[in-house]
């Protein structure tokens, strides 16, 4: 599987599941099963295996998954081929018989680029392995850009990324702002001057690999279920240049039926305010909360008191948005994913006693509110993420 295997069907979901987007290749409900299905099904369930539980014996994943050896042995031949499993010697102990050999996901067999679009003043790119190691970082400045420049610079930096990959390239995952759909098609990002920017196809085109494209906020949130610690139930408010919530309801993501699930940057929370939003409203959300307008906000602070009541408006305006879809949903954990000197103290604060005021008290007075822990690289986490669970079906 690299980058000139574009053409070859991804991987499906596990037979018991729905489609995921109408991709190619995948198990519709009520569809009739073929044996292409079945066999990239059988790859992901032990790939999934060993990605989750280490090292396994080839009676090892026949007992754990099901499969009868026959077709254990046949699928991990392939996945030895492909370079995504290794032996690595037989068993330790003194069980009776010839030893097993062990397999193990091979983290090091192929490579990843991931890029984080969301934040104000530069693109951040990775080159990352399967076990999520940083191979090779790069970042470049965006310098006010938008339309056909910004899209420029990301095919730029895809490129040099792309020369500093050292093993098969699996794929590029890319977290930007805006709505995206399940195609890769950037509906709108005011904040990059896209709209209906086909970004997906456009990197398909340039460099000849498997691309995934999804909302940032969508990407952090897979990254805080694979890497970090999240509820089933999570609600993550990713602040970057724009603002996005990314939604877990029983561990699956939540899209929308328009692909718009957590664009609540632009909700209006004062409608007599004066600040202009780039989406051509004022008084959004991200006229409080954005990177951008709270280091504006914070600059023009003189003292301790001022700076501490900049924060603490930004988080009130964030819990009157987010009130009502904890009452709506009912979630147990919220996490914020942003500058943490901006996001702890004053700003978390203000969001819990605003969502506490005006919500039910019985009903969501327990609900959790703490910082990721993920750090700077949540969004290229969550990107490389997304090309493992498109091209291994991993998540």
């Amino acid at each position: 599987m690299t980058c000139t295997d574009d053409a070859a069907p991804p991987a499906v979901e596990p037979l018991e599941s729905p489609a995921r987007g109408g991709v190619p290749g995948r198990v519709r409900s009520g569809e009739k099963v073929r044996p292409e299905q079945v066999r990239v099904h059988n790859r992901e369930l032990l790939l999934r295996t060993l990605y989750r539980e280490g090292p396994h014996s080839r009676a090892d994943l026949a007992r754990r998954t099901g499969l009868t050896r026959v077709s254990v042995s046949e699928v991990v031949g392939e996945l030895l081929a492909d370079d995504l499993v290794v032996e690595v010697g037989t068993r330790s102990g003194s069980r009776p018989g010839k030893p097993a050999m062990m397999l193990e996901f091979h983290e090091h067999g192929h490579q990843m680029i991931a890029l984080d679009l969301s934040h104000s003043t530069l693109y951040r790119g990775a080159v990352l392995d399967l076990g999520g190691t940083v191979v090779a970082r790069q970042d470049v400045e965006i310098g006010g850009s938008t339309g056909d420049d910004a899209l420029a610079k990301v095919v730029g930096l895809v490129g040099s990324l792309r020369d500093q990959v050292t093993a098969p390239l699996l794929g590029v995952g890319i977290g930007t702002p805006g709505i995206v759909d399940v195609t890769g098609v950037v509906l709108s990002a005011p904040n990059l001057g896209w709209k209906d920017l086909p970004l997906r196809s456009v990197l398909v085109e340039r460099f000849s690999c498997p691309v995934v494209v999804s909302n940032d906020a969508n990407a952090t949130v897979l990254a805080e279920r694979s890497y970090g610690r999240s509820a089933a139930d999570t609600l993550l408010i990713r602040v970057g240049v724009g603002v996005g919530a990314g939604l877990l309801l029983d561990g699956t993501p939540v899209l929308g039926s328009r692909f718009a699930a957590g664009e609540i940057g632009h909700v209006v929370v004062d409608v007599a305010s004066d600040r202009q939003c780039v989406c051509g409203k004022a008084g959004c959300l991200e006229t409080w909360l954005s990177t951008r307008r709270i280091r504006d906000d914070l600059s023009r602070a003189r003292t301790d008191a001022e700076r501490n009541r900049v924060l603490t408006v930004a988080g009130e305006s964030l819990g009157a948005v987010l009130a009502p879809i904890v009452a709506a949903l009912n979630v147990s954990e919220i996490v914020l994913s942003g500058p943490h000197r901006v996001l702890e103290g004053p700003l978390a604060d203000a969001v819990t006693a605003t969502i506490r005021e005006r919500a039910l008290t019985e009903a969501h007075g327990d609900i959790v509110l703490r910082l990721s822990d993920l750090g700077d690289d949540i969004v290229l986490r969550g990107a490389a993420a997304m090309v493992m669970n498109h091209q291994l079906g991993i998540t």
